[in-house]
């Protein structure tokens, strides 16, 4: 009887193949890859798990260009998905020139590469693992921006798909050194000037030690509790606010508003302020806005993000 795979490829490939039979109803999937070991792992095990039900496989590598040899690098590895078995592997050349820092300006304009490369509809896996889940969590909390912050990366969050957050970082590597393959390593990944390094680096490794082990697992499962939360709150304040829209839901009603619970009522408020173009609310600017309804004592108008102004008048909230 021939032997299985080694049980991290075996573990890899079973995460892809629950993943795929739960999200993916198509007939081609795109896989992100940078070349390191997470996503060389994924990329392996989805080719393999959708050669069996036809599923065609497409390889995107995004090139920032922020590094030497970054285009030498992006070519080897549509070369190693081409020997994988992908069905294309294209490289994508993206410009970082966002705001907010060089990971999260190179994170947009990665995404916008691949969303746009993949095409409507596409799933787009990528290779997040449960460390960079427990990595996610922790910057969370850092920012106090709430349970949303801390409820982490979803698994399917159309058109992305995580099938790896269930699996560590080390079974990752451990695939790729049992299927032959050799990862490429980013200086970045090493580089203490971002954030995110540190984390991996100094403060995981220290909690693991101080609270004996389990950590990111840990950290992990409180983020999939979160979510499950914020669904069921996330249906109730949409119910909430589709009882209090007036006219063409440009306002609200307060009375409405006012029968349900302060924490409720923000959610709703917050989705109604964001759909009528409001960006960057903060929890300050929320809570003022919500004071309109839970404690209005005749108060002038909110200043919201964009020139915008939230006020109450004849019973109702109006945003401008």
């Amino acid at each position: 009887m021939a032997a299985g795979p080694e049980p991290a490829v075996a573990e890899v490939r079973a995460a892809v193949r629950r993943f795929l039979a739960a999200h993916v109803t198509g007939r081609s999937v795109a896989v992100a890859c940078s070349g390191g070991p997470d996503s060389l792992a994924l990329s392996e095990a989805t080719v393999h798990c959708g050669s069996r039900g036809g599923l065609e496989v497409h390889g995107l590598v995004v090139d920032h260009g922020l590094q030497p040899g970054s285009d030498r690098v992006a070519e080897e590895a549509v070369t190693v998905l081409r020997e994988l078995g992908c069905a294309t592997a294209t490289v994508l050349r993206a410009t970082v020139d966002g705001v907010g820092g060089p990971e999260a300006a190179a994170r947009e304009a990665r995404y916008a590469a691949l969303r746009s490369a993949a095409g409507r509809g596409v799933p787009v896996l990528l290779g997040h693992t449960r460390d960079d889940q427990a990595e996610t969590v922790l910057l969370g909390l850092g920012r106090g921006s709430g349970p949303r912050s801390i409820a982490g990366m979803r698994e399917c969050d159309p058109p992305w798909g995580r099938p790896l957050l269930g699996v560590s970082r080390s079974t990752t590597a451990t695939a790729c050194t049992a299927l032959g393959l050799a990862p490429w390593s980013d200086p970045h990944n090493r580089d203490p000037r971002f954030r995110r390094v540190r984390l991996r680096t100094e403060v995981l490794p220290l909690l693991e030690d101080v609270l004996a082990g389990g950590v990111a697992a840990a950290l992990a499962r409180t983020a999939a509790q979160l979510r499950e939360d914020l669904d069921v709150l996330d249906e109730s304040a949409a119910a909430l606010l589709a009882s209090a829209r007036r006219g063409d839901g440009g306002t609200l009603d307060v009375e409405v508003l006012a029968s349900a619970p302060a924490a409720l009522r923000r959610r709703a408020l917050r989705s109604w302020l964001l759909s009528a173009g409001v960006g960057d609310l903060t929890d300050a600017q929320l809570r003022s806005s919500d004071e309109l309804v839970g404690r209005w004592r005749g108060q002038g108008p909110v200043a919201l993000p964009g020139s915008f102004v939230v006020r109450r008048a004849h019973g109702r909230l109006h945003v401008d």
